[in-house]
């Protein structure tokens, strides 16, 4: 079993009001203080299966430039998501499932790029997707996992859960694997500080969902030793190199 970073941008940042104001509101925070930011997505390689936790940007897309001020800079291309892709040494054709945490484009816009995968993601995205065919997965939640009460099993030790609140359809996946936990939480917490601060951003579809979802996250944490796989800050990957678990 191996987990892989696909890496996209790095060197970014984030301000407080937009990784901390989705309850208080962004005056309650301070636009001076900056968090780290990234882009990443995940990979796990079974053995027997390759499995895309969300898939990034097309090449063809066009990020912001670096401003002054801004509440979110993605940082500097490191490559676009198809090139870190292969750059790890594997095949689209290789490809036989994609979890989709939800509907943004960060997290879903090269899922046409694998035609041997099944795409796994919660009705809701999917419809605002306008998601059809054979490989498309709607999600059945049909068993509890942990203190999550909506989940399903994809493979063997690999969780797909319900998390909804940042999208209507947001989703959630967690890997067993050495008596870790890792979580690839999709966009929970834009950042590991927003996290331990018990913080919503403020990019949300049903701020009431979000915060249980948060509650439940941070439960889990705080019961099971959790690697926290974030997309959006560099302590996504650095989590991953270090298995460094979470601590609340």
């Amino acid at each position: 079993m191996e987990i892989k970073a696909i890496r996209m941008f790095d060197g970014g940042f984030m301000n407080q009001p937009f990784a901390f104001g989705g309850e208080e509101g962004r005056e309650a925070f301070d636009d001076q203080i900056i968090y780290r930011s990234s882009l990443q997505n995940f990979l796990i390689d079974t053995g027997d299966e390759v499995i895309l936790i969300d898939t990034g940007f097309k090449a063809d897309f066009n990020a912001p430039a670096k401003k002054l001020g801004a509440p979110l800079y993605m940082g500097e291309l490191v490559a676009d998501y198809m090139t870190a892709f292969g750059a790890l040494g594997y095949k689209p054709e290789q490809v036989t499932k994609i979890l989709i945490t939800h509907k943004h484009p960060d997290h879903s816009d090269c899922i046409g790029a694998f035609p041997n995968a099944k795409i796994y993601i919660a009705p809701e995205d999917a419809d605002a997707m306008k998601l059809e065919g054979d490989n498309i997965v709607r999600a059945e939640y049909g068993q509890a996992y942990h203190n999550f009460p909506n989940a399903m099993q994809v493979v063997d030790g690999l969780w797909f859960i319900e998390a909804r609140g940042h999208t209507k359809g947001n989703s959630i996946a967690i890997l067993e694997h050495d008596g870790l936990y890792y979580m690839f939480h999709g966009d929970v917490t834009y950042c590991d500080a927003a996290l331990k601060a018990n913080k919503l951003s403020i990019i949300f579809e049903d701020q009431a969902a979000a915060r249980e979802t948060l509650d439940r996250v941070r439960e889990f944490i705080q019961q099971n030793p959790t690697v926290y796989l974030s997309t959006h800050c560099p302590e996504g990957y650095e989590n991953l190199e270090m298995k460094r678990v979470m601590k609340l």
